[in-house]
C-alpha cells in the first residue's frame, strides 16, 4: 500500500465529504466511540470552504497551540483512509493527556495496517517542525492505536488517569 499525507484542499472536496460522512454516521451511531482526531470534526465539512480554512490552528489561543491537520491518502485506491492532527508544541494539557499527535482510520479501513504507517508519516512531519521527541496518548484500552504507536518505537512512560479513564503516555524519539 502506497500512503500519502494531503492537505485539506478543494481537489480533495469528495474524497474529505465521503470519509467524513461515513465517520460521522458511524460516531453517531456508536457514542462510545473515540472520536480522534479531534480536529476534523470541530467544524461542519458541509461549508467546506471554511472547514478548510479552519483546519490547521495558525495561533495559540483560548489553550489550544498551534497545530496541522493531514488527511491520508491510500494512493492504490484512490481513497482517504484516516487523518493526523499534529500539535507544533505542548501546553500543560497536551504533555499529560493529549499528546502531539491525533490520529484515526475511518471506520470501514480499521486493522489494515494503516494506522502504523500513518503515524510513521506524521513522525516525518514531526521532524519537519522541529519535534525532536514525540507524545502520543491513547486510552489503555484502545489495543489497536497502542500497537500502532509501539510499531513505530513508542515506549510507555506511564499510565494516568483522566475523566474517569486510563491513558497510556508513550514517547517516541525521532532520529534527525
Amino acid at each position: 500500500m502506497k500512503l500519502k499525507l494531503i492537505k485539506g484542499s478543494p481537489k480533495y472536496r469528495d474524497k474529505i465529504t465521503d470519509m467524513l460522512r461515513e465517520w460521522t454516521d458511524y460516531n453517531n451511531e456508536h457514542p462510545e466511540a473515540n472520536i480522534s482526531p479531534r480536529a476534523i470534526f470541530k467544524d461542519d465539512y458541509r461549508d467546506f470552504e471554511h472547514y478548510i480554512e479552519n483546519l490547521d490552528r495558525r495561533e495559540a489561543k483560548d489553550g489550544f497551540v498551534p497545530d496541522s491537520t493531514w488527511f491520508c491518502l491510500d494512493e492504490d485506491r484512490d481513497m482517504l483512509v484516516g487523518a493526523v492532527n499534529i500539535r507544533h508544541y505542548l501546553n500543560d494539557f497536551l504533555r499529560m493527556y493529549g499528546g502531539h499527535i491525533g490520529d484515526g482510520i475511518r471506520p470501514s479501513e480499521r486493522r489494515k495496517g494503516y494506522g502504523t504507517l500513518m503515524i510513521g508519516l506524521a513522525l516525518g512531519e514531526c521532524k519537519k517542525l522541529g519535534i525532536d521527541r514525540a507524545l502520543l496518548v491513547c486510552n489503555r484500552d484502545n489495543t489497536a492505536s497502542a500497537k500502532t504507536i509501539a510499531n513505530n518505537g513508542g515506549i510507555l512512560e506511564n499510565e494516568v488517569e483522566h475523566e474517569g479513564e486510563i491513558l497510556q503516555r508513550y514517547w517516541i524519539d525521532i532520529k534527525r
